[in-house]
């Protein structure tokens, strides 16, 4: 086919016009607030451990989930299931980086970015400038062990036999980094308020140069929860740092970080606030930014900009483009709504095995040590072996997904983690299953 003179012409005079602009990208559309899903929003003056019994209401909860059928979920402690419009928020945030690409970093995203660390402080009770957004709590938290200044040749560095597998070998790490002694501490089973605080108590005597402990606030093996802002209290009397694990805890518990009163601490978004994969953050208080490190002498913010502490390269600003899809689902529910529905989910299925001679619960029945996370141990059977086979035992005999896990100092163990789609009748089951193994496997 040949163009005439005339189209040819035009189509000339088209290749010669400056190429249009495209248009900017919605400036923040699923950071600022937005209604909550219906049928999610906590009923005004309903307390919540008499929520956390409302069948009815979080089974309109659990719809804004999708969850397979073909097995009972007890195992969200890896990461968060979205909810629906968080999922779909993503989706729709994904399509738009992929077809403006660059533009959007370039553009409006660094506003959307410092909407969403503006959010995250005003929930936790702290400023803007002390929040720097990251790819993860292991992230977050690696940053701040590894970038923590103060240690010299001959101090100690601790941590416990339940903190998180990746921050130990941070941890160990810092003896080839700086020179230091690393210690561990065993947290004690049972492990009651008191014997958790005397165990940190005593490590503190007979270490007299430790400078710096890490502290899981809930960890991830076992679900216990300890009490943060009095073991940082013993601490800072004797000059010792903490730098607080909170992945597992905050979305899940009710607190800002003034109840923890510390002055580092590693959060992830894509457990229990429900954000996507790739995405959390670290907190350093304001007059504590110089004692870490800036990350890789990182030249994008002056030194006095906590987002010099981090260095991602090129992220997936997807899931930080949804936080506010996220962040509206969490203030619906209410953090006192969530924290007492997992609570009353773990009570349920423990309160009805406690009574077994040969099943080690190995959370306290104090509730302001657990949430949702509990690991049990049926007595003697401490191995990696036998624990991967009760888990998979559910999983085959009752089509139960539980987890295994090592690391506690008294043996291995079996994760069970509901979350806000779990029923009353998955956590019952359980219990049913949990019971049979017990008899199973009794000495």
């Amino acid at each position: 086919m040949s163009l005439s003179r005339r189209e040819m012409v035009a189509g000339l005079g088209a290749l010669a016009l400056p190429p249009s602009p495209p248009p900017p990208p919605p400036a923040g559309q699923d950071v600022r607030p937005s209604p909550p899903p219906a049928g999610v929003a906590a009923p005004v003056g309903t307390a919540p451990e008499r929520l956390a019994e409302d069948e009815g209401f979080w089974s309109r909860v659990a719809r804004q989930y999708r969850v397979t059928r073909d097995f009972v979920n007890l195992e969200n402690g890896y990461y968060g299931i979205m909810p629906e419009p968080v999922r779909r928020a993503y989706h729709r945030n994904t399509d738009h980086l992929n077809e403006v690409n660059s533009y959007l970093l370039r553009t409006a995203y660094k506003d959307q970015a410092d909407q969403v660390r503006r959010r995250i402080a005003t929930m936790l009770g702290v400023s803007m400038e002390e929040i720097a957004l990251t790819r993860g709590g292991t992230e977050a938290l690696q940053l701040l062990i590894a970038g923590y200044r103060r240690l010299r040749p001959g101090d100690s560095v601790m941590y416990a036999d339940l903190d998180y597998h990746s921050m130990q070998y941070a941890m160990n790490w810092l003896s080839d980094r700086r020179g230091v002694r690393v210690q561990k501490l065993v947290i004690p089973e049972p492990a009651t308020r008191q014997a958790v605080l005397d165990a940190y108590a005593a490590a503190f005597l007979e270490h007299p140069r430790l400078r710096l402990l890490l502290l899981s606030h809930m960890n991830n093996r076992t679900g216990l929860v300890v009490p943060v802002r009095e073991i940082v209290a013993m601490a800072r009397e004797r000059g010792i740092d903490v730098i607080v694990d909170a992945a597992h805890s905050w979305g899940h518990l009710d607190f800002t970080m003034d109840d923890l009163g510390a002055d580092f601490a590693g959060f992830s978004l894509h457990k229990w606030m429900g954000m996507p994969l790739g995405a959390g953050f670290l907190y350093i208080r304001d007059s504590r930014l110089a004692d870490i490190d800036v990350a890789f002498r990182d030249e994008t913010f002056p030194r006095e900009d906590i987002r010099a502490r981090v260095h991602s390269g090129t992220m997936d600003v997807a899931p930080f483009l949804t936080a506010g899809t996220a962040l509206d689902f969490h203030d619906a529910l209410g953090a006192a709504a969530k924290q007492a529905r997992l609570r009353f989910l773990r009570d349920r299925w423990v309160g009805q095995v406690l009574d077994i001679g040969n099943l080690e619960i190995l959370t306290p029945e104090e509730p302001a040590m657990y949430g949702t996370i509990t690991a049990f141990r049926i007595t003697g059977r401490t191995s990696e072996a036998e624990n991967v086979a009760i888990a998979t035992d559910l999983m085959k005999r009752y089509r139960i997904f539980t987890v295994h896990r090592g690391g506690p100092a008294r043996g291995d163990c079996v994760r069970v983690t509901p979350a806000l789609f779990t029923s009353r009748d998955d956590v019952d089951l359980l219990a049913t299953a949990v019971r049979d193994i017990a008899r199973r496997m009794r000495a």
